[in-house]
């Protein structure tokens, strides 16, 4: 027995062996690329409320940027990728508020909040790839990172869908400019989980050949548990110009817990940038938000947030100045006398940095 066991051994070690040659025929080992950024931001709502007012601290309801006529770290990052053969890897810490509230707090697993992303890919074909561990979520407009987004601060669709997925993935290429990308993942941003409750994933993206136009079709779906969780959402972008481009993103998520009826939250937003030169751009953001039915935590009405975000560049340094204003159908904002209101205005100064 001992003896089957140790050719066995011999055996699997030769193949592995043989196919490591075979692999680093591919390519040669490399050192890791290293890329990073950090960002930070003044902001101040010009209704001045309080901290613990009977709403809601600071006239607030985003992610990120929950704080009031105060200097704030949003969050410094570090990622490193490389690459063997036909397989890689990327790590991607963040430290800071930003990244504390992208990853929510594991009492189990404590230092888990610095972990934005954490995986491994292997290339099966140049048409089919697999992935496992942590990644940002392919639903939705905006991204975690603040230096990628042209507003620094989020929208309420970033806001209240998923912020990242933990299972194992497959992108394949469909030809030219189209791809479909299917997963199997824990429940939505909870990277140890232990059960059977499991979310569905899916993507298909297309393209016109000069990349001009782009669309994808993202959805998540979980299944097994007491209750249900289904999203579709819709991301378009559109080169108009070499100096004019719009985004689109609308979404809508429908929850089903045990022995109720649906219930959904919806959301659209439109983009509209222009960038005269390469040292400056402005982005307008308009965005309905309709949560009338309290799926999620957010207040219990509809909210219309316009936002205005001139991008001043520097090299890798951009400066972004923003005007915001938030609308609500019902007086979700306060005054500094906490009197409730239904309109609020939000100036902000937000810096980012990359490299």
């Amino acid at each position: 027995m001992l003896r089957k066991i140790f050719l066995g051994t011999l055996l699997f070690s030769k193949f592995l062996s043989t196919s490591a040659q075979t692999d680093s025929t591919l390519a040669t080992s490399s050192t890791p690329t290293i890329t990073g950024s950090v960002d930070a931001y003044f902001r101040y709502n010009f209704n001045d409320p309080k901290a613990g007012g009977p709403l809601n601290d600071y006239n607030n309801y985003t992610s990120f940027t929950n704080s009031q006529n105060s200097f704030q770290l949003g969050m410094a990052s570090v990622r490193a990728d490389h690459s063997f053969g036909k397989a890689s890897a990327t790590i991607d810490l963040g430290f800071g508020p930003r990244a504390e509230e992208f990853t929510y707090g594991d009492p189990n697993h404590p230092t888990l909040f610095a972990v934005k992303q954490a995986y491994i890919n292997y290339a099966i074909s140049d048409k089919f790839k697999l992935t496992i561990g942590k990644w940002a979520t392919h639903i939705g407009y905006e991204v975690t990172d603040a230096y990628l987004n042209r507003n620094y601060s989020m929208d309420y669709m970033f806001s209240y869908g998923p912020f990242s997925h933990t299972g194992l993935k497959a992108d394949i290429s469909l030809g030219k400019k189209s791809a479909l990308m299917l997963g199997v993942a824990n429940t939505t941003d909870v990277v140890a989980e232990a059960g059977s409750r499991r979310y569905a994933l899916a993507q298909f993206s297309t393209g016109t050949a000069n990349d001009k136009v782009k669309f994808y079709l993202n959805y998540q779906g979980s299944y097994g548990g007491s209750f249900s969780t289904t999203q579709f959402d819709v991301v378009l972008t559109a080169a108009v110009t070499s100096k004019f481009s719009i985004g689109y993103n609308g979404t809508i998520q429908t929850t089903k817990p045990a022995e109720s009826t649906n219930a959904s939250w919806w959301g659209s937003a439109v983009y509209l940038t222009v960038d005269p030169t390469t040292a400056f751009g402005i982005t307008l953001r308009g965005e309905y938000f309709d949560n009338k039915k309290a799926v999620v935590s957010a207040p219990a009405t509809s909210i219309f947030d316009l936002t205005l975000s001139p991008n001043f560049r520097v090299g890798n340094l951009t400066i972004i100045p923003e005007l915001r204003l938030d609308a609500s159908s019902d007086e979700v904002f306060e005054k500094s006398d906490d009197t409730p209101i239904k309109t609020t205005v939000t100036g902000l100064l937000g810096v980012t940095y990359h490299f």
